[in-house]
């Protein structure tokens, strides 16, 4: 037991040496830098595209640059979040200014419906608003999902068949972080997760049964506690970010007497590094970035469903080429890297070659078996003025492989 414990106390060593490092870079020249790095003079997009096509004269358009509201709009299908099949997808993302734009980052809504045609759908909306001059932060996450989806129990040990659990899933997260000092915010939080009407397959043992696992994995799983959290943030833009970093500490307590079945806590610690191959043109892409996140459970009690796993993020983004819930654990720990790159030099078409490997505990101890995966994705610039691209991923690991849309980077 001290043994792991030690190895936990190690991992989160290292990254916050890591975040420290980074911490002690001059932030206010990559703010800067971000700010001054899209020159959309010379970049050209999907609109811009359509305005040519449809013959539509843009007058003054360049008068966008004042613009504090964009809107991008893409009704796409494709492999639903967590596999089962194709579903139709329709992403709705809202970008705003909410002060002046040198001083204040871009605030940012999303709301992403999907339908697998079938029993699966989901309503998530995801909002991360920055007021006036950067003072404060307020991050939301709302969904509504109705799964089936996959689940293979816990560790990453073997090759156990996968078993169908049907569920209804609402999450309601809500963190308010004040700034105190350049770039580094802290607050408090409240994060509910309700799942109701669990169910495995009529010919497949209970979930308790499969999975070994005691908590949570009755008919119903109520989680719901307060959380502290710090953001370390220079990117200026989370839909595109050009050279910055990023870090984001959670630490969640989930009490009986605000209404969770067990006392449990948690810990997710999230950095990601933006750096510029080619910092002397900053009206192309040619960044690599960097991500990487601990995850762990405090507690032996945590429902089943609240443990640590692959695409679990909170964004849903990470473990590409590796099917979601796929590896679960009490400790997760996941790195990425991924190189981005314009083909043309108007930043309309670009490519992306990525790579990931996740461990889980559970079946052994942590670090006895990495998962790889890896992939290369197209982009496709929509919107010049907000950075924003499609993305078309593929991304592939042993026994797995999926093409992924979306609008925005994934991290």
């Amino acid at each position: 037991m001290q043994s792991k414990i030690v190895v936990k106390l190690c991992i989160v060593y290292m990254l916050v040496c890591y975040w420290g490092f980074s911490f002690g870079q001059n932030a206010g020249d990559a703010i800067i830098q971000n700010k001054k790095s899209l020159d959309t003079a010379r970049q050209t997009d999907l609109i811009d595209i359509g305005k040519a096509i449809f013959r539509i004269r843009p007058g003054k358009i360049r008068e966008e640059k004042d613009k504090k509201l964009y809107f991008s709009i893409l009704p796409i299908g494709g492999t639903a979040p967590g596999g089962t099949g194709n579903a139709l997808i329709t992403s709705t993302s809202a970008s705003m200014y909410l002060g002046p734009k040198k001083t204040t980052n871009v605030s940012t809504a999303t709301f992403t419906p999907y339908w697998n045609l079938g029993s699966r759908f989901g309503l998530p909306v995801r909002t991360n608003i920055w007021l006036p001059n950067n003072t404060w932060l307020i991050q939301g996450d709302t969904r509504f999902l109705v799964y089936p989806q996959y689940t293979w129990g816990i560790g990453s040990e073997g090759d156990k068949e996968g078993t169908l659990l049907s569920y209804k899933y609402i999450r309601f997260y809500q963190n308010a972080l004040k700034r105190i000092k350049p770039y580094l915010y802290a607050g408090l939080g409240y994060n509910l997760d309700y799942r109701f009407n669990i169910n495995t397959e009529e010919s497949s043992p209970e979930l308790e049964q499969y999975s070994g696992y005691q908590y949570g994995t009755g008919k119903n799983s109520f989680s719901s506690g307060i959380s502290l959290n710090m953001v370390y943030d220079t990117r200026g833009n989370a839909i595109n970010p050009l050279p910055g970093m990023y870090g984001n500490l959670v630490y969640r307590i989930n009490p009986k007497f605000l209404g969770s079945n067990e006392n449990w806590s948690s810990v997710y610690l999230d950095v990601r590094k933006y750096i510029p191959m080619n910092p002397e043109k900053r009206h192309q892409q040619n960044t690599l970035a960097l991500w990487s996140y601990f995850w762990t459970a405090l507690n032996h009690k945590t429902p089943y469903l609240d443990l640590p796993s692959t695409g679990w993020d909170p964004y849903n983004r990470s473990a590409r080429g590796i099917d979601q819930n796929r590896y679960r654990g009490r400790t997760l720990f996941y790195a990425e890297s991924e190189y981005r790159r314009d083909i043309t030099a108007n930043g309309l078409l670009g490519f992306v070659v990525f790579a990931n490997v996740n461990t889980v505990s559970g079946s052994g101890s942590l670090f006895t078996s990495w998962k790889p995966a890896a992939g290369t994705g197209l982009r496709i610039k929509f919107n010049k003025f907000t950075n924003t691209n499609i993305g078309i991923d593929y991304g592939m690991s042993k026994g797995y492989s999926a093409v992924l849309l979306s609008l925005g980077e994934a991290f």
